[in-house]
């Protein structure tokens, strides 16, 4: 009769020990959900950092601004008073900003069928006829103010172009950078003039 040695039990080897390995239960969540929760996350991360680059790179109100003041036509405009009428769009600019090259457009279609008054400030865009000349080969019908030497838009401390400003009633309402689609400028000059 064999001794039986614990030490060699081939019950408590582990190396041939075979016990049925469980898995974990498969997700019932579809994988498309997954990707949808990721996207989501995303983009709720870009929304924040862009909020919060966009509130840091906006134009800022002066304490005493300078809001009666001549287009590049001679054309007296009163910033102030517009805006005791209904909201009013301020977009900074430039013929040189590439970024500008898509705004413009959009400022211009904006212009043309809003019934918000649209007022621009050309920055460092040379002297009047150069801007122009640059206005008609754009065939840009927007008001325009020359800032040739960007003093303006150094008074509303701005830090990039394009910029925006929505004034009510001779008050900044917001203020925003970057490029922005036709349909949130409107809405905001729509929510601007419910406030």
């Amino acid at each position: 009769m064999s001794q039986h040695d614990p030490k060699h039990d081939p019950s408590l080897d582990s190396s041939t020990n075979t016990k049925p390995i469980t898995q974990s239960p498969k997700s019932d969540r579809p994988k498309w959900l997954g990707w949808v929760w990721s996207t989501f996350k995303y983009l709720a991360l870009f929304l924040v950092i862009y909020t919060a680059i966009n509130w840091w790179r906006q134009p800022v109100m002066p304490a005493d601004p300078q809001l009666q003041l001549t287009d590049y036509q001679g054309q007296m405009v009163d910033l102030e008073q517009l805006s005791h009428d209904s909201p009013v769009l301020v977009y900074f600019w430039g013929t040189w900003c590439g970024v500008c090259k898509v705004t413009s457009p959009t400022i211009n279609a904006l212009a043309e069928d809003s019934d918000y008054p649209i007022v621009t400030i050309a920055i460092q865009s040379g002297d009047e006829q150069t801007l122009q000349q640059y206005m008609t080969q754009h065939d840009y019908h927007f008001t325009t103010i020359n800032d040739p030497n960007g003093d303006i838009f150094q008074q509303w401390q701005g830090q990039v172009t394009p910029s925006f400003v929505i004034l009510k009633d001779g008050e900044m309402t917001q203020g925003l950078t970057g490029i922005q689609p036709k349909w949130s400028l409107k809405l905001r000059l729509w929510l601007s003039a419910l406030g």
